[in-house]
């Protein structure tokens, strides 16, 4: 048995309001845990800074999810009035058990030469502030995958906070917009240290065999603990459509392993420790790796295994930079009020892209049981500190499985029902804006097919990918945005996974020419990832419907996904007369660089090119009644028949170019210019 570190991962501030503040952690062990909070302010205007403690209570709720693992909010009020807002707050946690008494300083945390230290410069502890009536600075990205390309830019985040550790400028929120975990594409050197910890830490039996009985079978039986054993079942069980599943988590604790290991280097050190890390050879040599080409004196096999190993020593190296990097994205997520939503890869790789897709996995006995274990872990590592309250609905239910993990159990049953069937993962963000968080990924309506209808003298195609956001989900969200207390006349930021405003070049490349593979039949959906929001005219008018209807005072929408940072600016006019002003800012990738090697340059060539002819230029379209998009050189040649029209300018976002394909994060802000015009703002940090 391994002797686990008490703090796993974390501590990370979550939700921050003027009466109530959310850390959340992961213990090995279990511990009564509470929090201290400080106001730090300047003593008489000079450098020594005075730390006043804050007269609060704390309320800890914890969810066992293994012999070894516990996970916890902690809830932390002020027992009068309100915390202070706009001030430096600093805070400590004490975590006691069996006349043990011990805080973050116990574990070299609050040591600022220590390397596992969360504290920035001379501060006594790490630090945040509860932004109210100032705008806020968030710092918002997307898509971390731990061996993807290039560096992890949380880096820059952390050197940001570094430089104004104490100075109101320094960011004060911290957006992350998707793709947190990369569940479906998981590196081959880690994939057996994560089952390892998984199953010390969890120390109880998940019976995958009894979800799916064919896994007790050969070759499935052994492939699944094999290194790239399991694109064939995920494929064939699961009905899951990655094609870069060759290691996909399948368990919860494979899951929350997967969170750990992207968010603390605690769990990294002790693999190192306990001599986890194989290289390529020894991992051949016990036997662990699993290849498709069973004749080992074939050349197809030899050609398979040089493959594999040229793989396996790349992400070997990206794995050893992410590695650097995890002890100021320890520090940045200790520091900064944190706020998440899911994409796909945090549960899988087209994850309800089609209807065919959920009905095909809800309907397969192991997806549906892995999709369970992807939300179960969103829940306990995002969506929990997003929307503490969701502890009332998700928390009896989590445990009372997790107290036994008995799969086909009715625990197990509801459970899985509860999660598959939640439909109010959207929330809203305390922010100055505030923010609201969509799901677009549980809430949408799907067309049954693809097909060609006649309109007219011409004929029309039928919306190509899926509504992401169906009526009753903007409803919900609307909802939600009404109880956080926002207003009409007010600033909004909308948070879009996907962009509303993508790259043209891309999206009109594969609505072009995907779609009459479509109609052959061919999987062109699933194959490339149809689902931003112009695909289907329905879903991207209704968008632009719901924000005019809520009528801000300004629009801002914040997102990732497409592994680019761009800024779009529209005008929107409707038949009726409304407007609307949107500013789009997108940030992607934090860590996964596409546009790599020689086909990545080519792209970058094109999206360069591209890029150019939209420079100083006013891009106009329309949608008519049948939510089909039209391009116009000019205004004047937009039909009179319109049902809305807009004009269209990407920003600038460096000197020369309104398009960023490195790895980067953004630094958005709100603040007044002229005339005391608030005036949103993003700066694109690589």
């Amino acid at each position: 048995m391994m002797d686990f570190p008490t703090i796993l991962c974390g501590p990370i501030v979550r939700r921050v309001e003027s009466e109530r503040v959310f850390i959340w952690i992961a213990l090995s062990r279990p511990y009564d845990i509470k929090a201290e909070l400080f106001k730090i302010e300047r003593e008489n205007g000079s450098q020594v800074l005075d730390y006043m403690k804050i007269d609060c209570e704390s309320e800890t709720n914890t969810i066992q999810a293994g012999k070894n693992l516990y996970i916890s909010l902690i809830y932390v009020s002020p027992e009068e009035g309100s915390f202070p807002v706009n001030e430096l707050l600093g805070y400590n946690l004490w975590f006691r058990n069996n006349g043990d008494t011990l805080n973050l300083g116990s574990f070299d945390l609050l040591s600022p030469s220590h390397p596992q230290s969360i504290v920035y410069g001379t501060l006594a502890y790490p630090t945040f502030t509860i932004r109210e009536g100032t705008p806020s600075n968030i710092l918002y990205g997307s898509c971390r995958k731990l061996h993807g390309l290039g560096k992890d830019v949380l880096i820059e985040a952390d050197q940001i906070i570094a430089s104004s550790p104490i100075h109101s400028v320094r960011p004060s929120s911290l957006f992350l917009m998707g793709d947190q975990i990369y569940a479906d594409d998981v590196a081959d050197p880690i994939i057996k240290i994560i089952s390892r910890f998984g199953e010390e830490l969890v120390n109880r039996e998940e019976d995958l065999g009894f979800v799916e009985p064919g896994l007790m079978e050969e070759p499935f039986r052994k492939c699944l603990k094999q290194i790239n054993g399991r694109q064939l079942i995920t494929e064939h069980f699961c009905k899951f459509t990655s094609r870069k599943a060759a290691n996909h988590l399948l368990s919860f604790n494979e899951y929350a392993i997967m969170y750990m290991l992207s968010w603390s280097p605690v769990l990294w050190e002790l693999a190192h420790k306990e001599g986890l890390f194989d290289t390529f050879q020894t991992a051949l040599n016990k036997n662990a790796v699993y290849f498709a080409s069973k004749d080992s004196h074939t050349l197809e096999h030899t050609l398979e295994m040089k493959q594999l190993q040229h793989r396996y020593q790349s992400q070997m190296k990206e794995l050893a930079r992410l590695e650097e990097a995890l002890y100021a994205v320890r520090r940045v997520l200790a520091n900064t009020p944190t706020y998440m939503v899911f994409d796909d890869h945090d549960i899988t790789d087209d994850w309800n892209l089609t209807e065919d897709w959920k009905i095909n996995v809800w309907n397969a006995p192991l997806g549906r049981h892995v999709i369970g274990n992807g939300l179960a872990s969103y829940w306990l590592f995002q969506g929990w500190g997003n929307e503490p309250d969701t502890f009332s609905h998700f928390g009896k239910t989590i445990q009372t499985y997790f107290d036994s993990f008995q799969t086909g159990s009715l625990p197990h049953s509801y459970w899985i029902y509860s999660l598959w069937n939640y439909d109010s993962w959207h929330y809203s963000s305390p922010t100055s804006p505030k923010a609201l968080f969509l799901d677009t990924r549980t809430q949408r309506s799907y067309s049954n097919h693809i097909k060609s209808i006649q309109v007219g003298n011409r004929v029309d195609d039928e919306q190509l990918s899926p509504n992401l956001l169906k009526r009753e989900g903007w409803k919900i969200a609307g909802d939600k945005l009404k109880a956080s207390g926002w207003h009409a006349g007010e600033p909004l930021i909308l948070v879009s996974p996907s962009p509303l405003y993508g790259i043209g070049l891309i999206e009109n490349f594969l609505h072009d020419y995907m779609l009459p593979l479509s109609r052959l039949g061919l999987p062109v959906q699933t194959n490339f990832d149809l689902e931003a929001w112009k695909y289907n005219g329905k879903g991207f008018s209704d968008f632009l419907h719901q924000a005019a209807a809520w009528n801000p005072s300004d629009c801002i929408i914040l997102s990732g996904d497409v592994h680019s940072a761009s800024s779009v600016q529209s005008d929107i006019t409707f038949r009726d007369g409304r407007k609307l002003k949107i500013h789009q800012f997108t940030s992607s990738p934090i860590k996964n660089m596409s546009y790599s090697g020689i086909p990545g340059a080519v792209m970058k060539l094109m999206i360069s090119l591209n890029a150019k002819k939209r420079i100083n230029r006013t891009i106009h379209r329309y949608c008519n009644h049948e939510y089909k998009l039209f391009k116009k050189a000019d205004e004047s040649s937009i039909s009179s028949d319109y049902v809305w029209k807009e004009s269209i300018r990407y920003q600038y976002i460096s000197d020369s170019s309104i398009i960023e394909t490195n790895n980067n994060i953004g630094v958005f802000s709100y603040t007044s210019a002229r005339d005391d015009v608030a005036v949103p703002s993003s700066q694109i940090i690589v």
